[in-house]
C-alpha cells in the first residue's frame, strides 16, 4: 500500500518561520564584550536572519557555498545559524580556541568563501588570514567600534539588505559544518544536513532528555563554535525558548549574575564550567537566587558524582549527556528510568554519572573481540553508534573511511559497557587522548613536537587527574645524554605550534620511559605512576 501522506522537508526554514511567526515575542538576551545587555525579540530575530541571507546572496552566495562564522554566542551568531542556510548556504563554526594554523586550515579545506567575524576577535584573525582565501570579510561591530573600510559592516549590511530570495531547500541539502578538534593528525570535517539537524533537534527536546519548552530560558553556555552547541540553538529556537547568551563572559560570577537576572531554567556546558560555578556558590552561598532545579546539561567530559551530589544541595540539577561532532552531536542523555522504582542516593548518583540511554532513533552497541558485547553492565567494548543524524564519513577525507563499519556504524573509540536497562557508561579510550576542559588533546602531536628539541631524545605525554579541568597533560622527558634543561624552556618551545590549553602543565625528567615488548610507549604504566600528581 503506498504511502498518502504529503512528503514534506525536514528544513531550518520551516524552523525559522515557526519561529518568527509563533513566537515573535520571545526574548533573545546577549551579553556584549562591555558587559551591557543587548535584547531583541524572535520577530527582530526573524527578520535580520533573512536580511542576512538576502545580503550574502547579493554579495554572490551560491548553494551549498560555505560562510565561516569566528563569533562568541550571542544574537548575530543566532542570525548566522539560520540566515547561512537559509539562504541555500552552509554555515560553518571555527573554533576560536584552537591554534591559528589550525584555524587557518580548517577555513582553506572547508573551502569557506566567506567569513562573518566579531570585531572583538579581529586580532585573532590577523594571526591566520595570511593563510586563507576568504572573498568577503564580514565584521559585527559589538564593541562599538568602527570597521576597517576593507571590511563589510554587518549591522550596515543588514540595513541595506534586500529581501532573501526563497530557495527551494532539500532536506538532505547541507546546512551546517564543524571539525573534529584534530586528536589523531589534522582536524576532520563532519557535515549536517537541514533534516539531521531539525531530527536533533525534536530528539533533545522531549522531556526526558533536554526536555526544552516554550517556557523556559535557555542559555547555552558551551561555544557556538563548537558542534553548534549542541544543537541547543537550534532546539530552543523550534521551541519558541527564551534565549540567554553570555557573549566571551563564561567566568562563574557573570555567568550565575546572568542565570539571575534572566531566570535561566536550563543551560549547557563543559564539567570546568560548572566546577567553577559550584566553587562560588560555596563561597558566597547567599549572593545568588537562582530559578529553583535549573537544569544544568554536562557533556564533552564525564561528571563526577561529587559534583552532582554538590549541585543538588543547591537544589540545581545535573543532567549529564555524551555526543561527539560526528553526532551531532548529543546521542546520550542519562535519566532515571520508571522501570527502576525508588533507588538509594547512591544508587541515584552513580546512575547519573553515567552518559545515559540513547535518544530515539539512536542506536548504540559496544563491540569486542568476539563480537557484540552483552547488555550486563560489566562487559566491555568499542561503542558503535547510527541514526539519522550521525555522520557517514568526513568531508574530502576517503582515507578516514574506516571510522565505519560496512553496515554503517560509526566507531567512537570510546570503551563502554551498556547495563540490562540500556545506560551506557565509557570506562576507558582506545587512543591515548587527554581531555581538558571539555577539549581533547593529542598526546602523540606534543610528544612528536617535543622530540624535535636539540636535548630531548624521547617523550610521552599523559593525561593525569586534575580537580578543575579533568585532565591536564603531563610530559615525561628522557634528555640526551649531558644535556640540561628546564620545563619552562620546553614549554616556550612548544608554545609557538599549540594552543595555550595544550601546552604540558608539568613535565618531569625520567632516565627511561617504560615500552611494551613490542617497544610502543606503555603509557598504563605512566599513568598508574603519575595518578596521585599534586598540580599545587
Amino acid at each position: 500500500m503506498r504511502s498518502t501522506m504529503m512528503n514534506f522537508p525536514l528544513t531550518l526554514d520551516h524552523v525559522l518561520e515557526r519561529a518568527g511567526r509563533l513566537f515573535a515575542k520571545s526574548e533573545i538576551i546577549s551579553r556584549l564584550p562591555d558587559r551591557t545587555l543587548h535584547r531583541h525579540t524572535y520577530a527582530d530575530f526573524h527578520r535580520r536572519a533573512r536580511a542576512l541571507g538576502g545580503a550574502l546572496q547579493k554579495l554572490g552566495l551560491q548553494r551549498g557555498d560555505r560562510v565561516a562564522t569566528l563569533m562568541w554566542n550571542h544574537y548575530a551568531h543566532l542570525e548566522a545559524y539560520f540566515g547561512v542556510p537559509c539562504a541555500g548556504g552552509v554555515l560553518h563554526t571555527l573554533n576560536l580556541r584552537l591554534h591559528p594554523d589550525d584555524i587557518g586550515y580548517i577555513a582553506n579545506h572547508a573551502g569557506d568563501r566567506f567569513l562573518i567575524v566579531d570585531d572583538v576577535l579581529l586580532p585573532l584573525y590577523d594571526k591566520f588570514r595570511a593563510h586563507t582565501k576568504f572573498e568577503t570579510i564580514i565584521v559585527v561591530p559589538l564593541a562599538g567600534s568602527s570597521v576597517p573600510a576593507e571590511y563589510e559592516n554587518y549591522e550596515a549590511l543588514i540595513a541595506r539588505s534586500t529581501p532573501l530570495t526563497p530557495v527551494a531547500l532539500d532536506e538532505d541539502d547541507p546546512a551546517g559544518m564543524c571539525y573534529t578538534s584534530g586528536t589523531t593528525g589534522r582536524p576532520k570535517g563532519v557535515v549536517y544536513s537541514h533534516r539531521s539537524i531539525v531530527l536533533h533537534s525534536l530528539a533533545t527536546a522531549t522531556t526526558d532528555y533536554m526536555g526544552v519548552s516554550h517556557a523556559d530560558a535557555v542559555c547555552p553556555v558551551v561555544p557556538m563554535f563548537h558542534v553548534n552547541a549542541w544543537g541547543v540553538p537550534f532546539t530552543a529556537a523550534m521551541m519558541g525558548s527564551k534565549m540567554v547568551f553570555p557573549g566571551p563572559h563564561l567566568d562563574a560570577v557573570n555567568l550565575l549574575d546572568l542565570y539571575q537576572a534572566e531566570r535561566v531554567t536550563l543551560t549547557a556546558g563543559v564539567p570546568t564550567i560548572w566546577m567553577g560555578i559550584l566553587q562560588a556558590l560555596e563561597k558566597e552561598p547567599a549572593r545568588w537566587r537562582l530559578v529553583p532545579g535549573m537544569r544544568m546539561v554536562v557533556g564533552g567530559a564525564a561528571v563526577p558524582e561529587s559534583l552532582i551530589r554538590a549541585f543538588d544541595r543547591f537544589n540545581l540539577h545535573v543532567v549529564h549527556g555524551w555526543g561527539m561532532t560526528e553526532t551531532s552531536p548529543v546521542g546520550l542523555v542519562s535519566f532515571a528510568k520508571r522501570e527502576l522504582g525508588a533507588m538509594p542516593d547512591d544508587a541515584r548518583a552513580a546512575l547519573r554519572a553515567k552518559q545515559g540511554v540513547p535518544l530515539p532513533f539512536f542506536e548504540v552497541r559496544a563491540m569486542g573481540a568476539a563480537g557484540e558485547a552483552p547488555w550486563d553492565g560489566t562487559s566491555m567494548g568499542e561503542l558503535q553508534v547510527r541514526g539519522p543524524w550521525v555522520a557517514a564519513s568526513y568531508h574530502d577525507l576517503d582515507a578516514e573511511s574506516g571510522q565505519w563499519t560496512p553496515d554503517g556504524w560509526f566507531r567512537t573509540g570510546d570503551i563502554v559497557t551498556i547495563d540490562a536497562a540500556g545506560y551506557v557508561k565509557i570506562t576507558d579510550r582506545i587512543k591515548d587522548l587527554i581531555k581538558s576542559g571539555g577539549e581533547w588533546i593529542s598526546s602523540v602531536d606534543l610528544e612528536n613536537a617535543l622530540v624535535g628539541h636539540a636535548k630531548v631524545a624521547e617523550a610521552a605525554v599523559i593525561g593525569v587527574p586534575h580537580p578543575r579541568w579533568d585532565e591536564r597533560p603531563l610530559a615525561a622527558v628522557v634528555l640526551k645524554p649531558g644535556m640540561t634543561a628546564t620545563a619552562e624552556e620546553l614549554r616556550e618551545y612548544l608554545a609557538p605550534k599549540f594552543a595555550k590549553f595544550w601546552l604540558p602543565d608539568a613535565f618531569v625528567f625520567v632516565d627511561a620511559i617504560p615500552r611494551t615488548s613490542t617497544g610502543k610507549l606503555l603509557k598504563a604504566q605512566l599513568r598508574e605512576q603519575f595518578q596521585n600528581w599534586d598540580w599545587e
